[in-house]
């Protein structure tokens, strides 16, 4: 419920604050388990991909704003799980998997940090598509988040990872997220 209120309220505040415009909305089902895989430009960019589906985005979010008293329960009623930032949390990687089995939509980064560039890019989107089966898709942010200025949300087809099914070697998972990035900054051109 608050998730849903809370939505409706950013719709209509991005749409007039950012000018948000959005295209490929088709390009994400209904249902079935997804991960929305986008560059990272603000800390504004979360809610910016997830505000517009008809579907909750969960994040990860790191574990030091769960401690904060309000906020940390508000994150966690928004869809948000921690990460401990640094090292790989199986922890985190063990609930993004179970979330995405039960047919859910995370929304993941691979930069990590903001505009970090394709060349920083994290291999855990990769490792946690492929052993959720979870559908991939590419999300461009471009904009600069200036007030009444536009800002402008393009989700892409499906990134097609038939050719990795039944591996997920350090070799496979560097594949994967080099083709999330190049379908990422494909979007990005267009």
């Amino acid at each position: 419920m608050l998730y849903e209120f809370c939505r409706g309220v950013l719709r209509g505040a991005y749409a007039v604050l950012f000018r948000l415009e959005v295209r490929g909305l088709d390009n994400v089902p209904a249902e079935g388990p997804v991960i929305l895989c986008a560059n990272h430009i603000s800390n504004f960019d979360p809610p910016t991909i997830g505000i517009k589906l008809n579907r909750k985005v969960h994040y990860m979010a790191k574990a030091e704003l769960f401690a904060v008293p309000v906020l940390g329960k508000l994150i966690e009623e928004l869809g948000a799980f921690p990460v401990k930032r640094g090292g790989v949390s199986k922890e985190s990687i063990r609930n993004a998997i179970t979330l995405l089995k039960e047919g859910g939509v995370m929304g993941i980064f691979p930069e990590g940090t903001r505009n970090s560039g394709a060349d920083a890019a994290k291999k855990g989107a990769a490792l946690i598509a492929l052993r959720s089966g979870a559908m991939i898709i590419p999300v461009s942010i471009d904009g600069s988040y200036k007030l009444f200025r536009k800002t402008r949300v393009i989700y892409g087809p499906p990134v097609d990872l038939t050719e990795f099914i039944n591996s997920s070697s350090g070799d496979t998972l560097e594949q994967v997220t080099n083709k999330i990035m190049r379908s990422i900054a494909e979007l990005r051109q267009s």
